[in-house]
């Protein structure tokens, strides 16, 4: 199998690059050979391939990953084998993508593979921070009650997920509601108005002349202006794909007005509970980290555990790094180190979790709440404007005559 990776080499620098190993493992031990120190470690996947277009027109869905977790586990408390559980669970399946990477991990266990080791092969559908938990399950004896946390681990983040997607989606329909009854105003209402303003030859209002020469520049540069920000976002869309870009993008995801605390909060919060899982499980810091990065779908935050990490190997702890950066806040850092200090880290990181949850739910609510009526407010002000302008060259029309 090949793999791609990002390390770090013996200068500092950041080097990416590609090569073959057995497995994950074995490709870790090949780069710290070579003075690498990895990053970000995962199987290449070639831009066409028939793996990679099943999983595009058959994706696996975040439930079906939960519900195989708990199926898995309930089945193997009740003493079936795990080839067993594996095959009875795949018959049921009906994702493609999902159903034929069941059958190859169900192949490498018959080989001779532990359950992590097979899962590890297939990272779009099992991430490494889950397979790695599944391996310390393993070895401890304790694999059903980590296939039964990663699960709950998963639900939570999938709250984490759709709070956020509740609190943009009425803010999209309210925006997508206003361009479009400024576009029936501007294409058909106000040029009837004008061409009848225009035949009585009246003096109109300002308000009503800088509404009718708007919709008149509209309508003749409307497809300039249109191109212009398609551009526009096109080349932002393609700075975004940057390392520089992508960096930016989430920076200020995290730390934009109202929404960018609330992505905050979540990011933060499936941080504290990856570490805790991992933490319970029995792994120690220095291998938790690398996890973490790698599990982290954020650039900014990403970079933020680098630096914390760099920190933790000179021996400063877990704490006192991430005082350091602003991303992390007072009452998470504050926390860690009650969890150093008292070897409680899972159980702080945890009551961490719940709290930032809990937060970023009500603000997601006050925030839907506030953006409702100021998006109706908004639209009502454009329709006023244009109705008022319409009524006030009225009455001068009937004032003069």
């Amino acid at each position: 199998m090949v793999y791609q990776y990002i390390a770090y080499n013996e200068k500092g620098d950041l080097v990416k690059g590609r090569l073959p190993a057995a497995n994950e493992e074995a490709a870790t031990n090949l780069l710290g050979y070579a003075g690498y120190r990895a990053v970000n470690l995962k199987p290449y996947v070639p831009f066409l391939s028939s793996d990679r277009l099943t999983a595009e027109f058959f994706p696996i869905k975040p439930q079906d990953i939960i519900l195989f977790y708990r199926q898995l586990a309930i089945l193997l408390e009740s003493g079936i084998n795990i080839v067993g559980a594996m095959e009875l669970l795949r018959g049921q399946i009906t994702n493609r993508t999902l159903k034929k990477v069941l059958g190859e991990v169900v192949a490498d266990i018959r080989s001779g593979h532990q359950l992590s080791a097979a899962l590890s092969k297939h990272p779009v559908a099992f991430p490494p921070i889950s397979c790695r938990s599944l391996g310390i399950g393993e070895q401890t004896g304790n694999l059903e009650t980590m296939l039964r946390q990663l699960a709950d681990y998963q639900e939570k983040d999938i709250a984490a997920k759709k709070s956020i997607k509740g609190a943009l989606t009425l803010p999209a329909i309210a925006a997508g509601v206003a361009i479009l009854v400024i576009i029936v105003m501007v294409t058909f209402v106000l040029p009837a108005f004008a061409g009848l303003y225009g035949s009585l030859g009246a003096e109109l209002p300002l308000i009503t002349r800088v509404v009718l020469d708007g919709s008149a520049m509209l309508r003749a540069y409307g497809l300039h202006i249109m191109l212009g920000l398609g551009a526009l976002i096109l080349c932002a869309l393609a700075y975004t794909r940057t390392p520089d870009g992508k960096y930016r993008l989430d920076r200020f995801l995290l730390t934009m007005p109202m929404l960018g605390h609330i992505n905050l909060l979540n990011v933060l919060s499936r941080c504290c509970r990856s570490i805790s899982l991992l933490f319970t499980a029995g792994l120690p810091l220095t291998e938790i980290m690398p996890l973490i990065i790698q599990g982290s779908n954020n650039k900014a935050m990403t970079k933020a555990l680098v630096d914390v990490q760099q920190d933790m190997l000179k021996g400063e702890g877990l704490s006192q790094p991430m005082a350091k950066n602003s991303l992390f806040l007072p009452m998470m850092v504050q926390m860690v180190k009650v969890g150093e200090e008292t070897g409680n880290l899972d159980t702080t990181l945890v009551a961490v979790a719940k709290n930032y949850e809990t937060e970023a739910d009500d603000k997601t609510r006050a925030l839907i709440a506030l953006v409702q009526p100021a998006m109706t407010l908004a639209i009502a002000g454009v329709v006023g404007v244009i109705a008022l302008s319409l009524i006030s060259a009225m009455y001068s029309m009937y004032g003069q005559m």
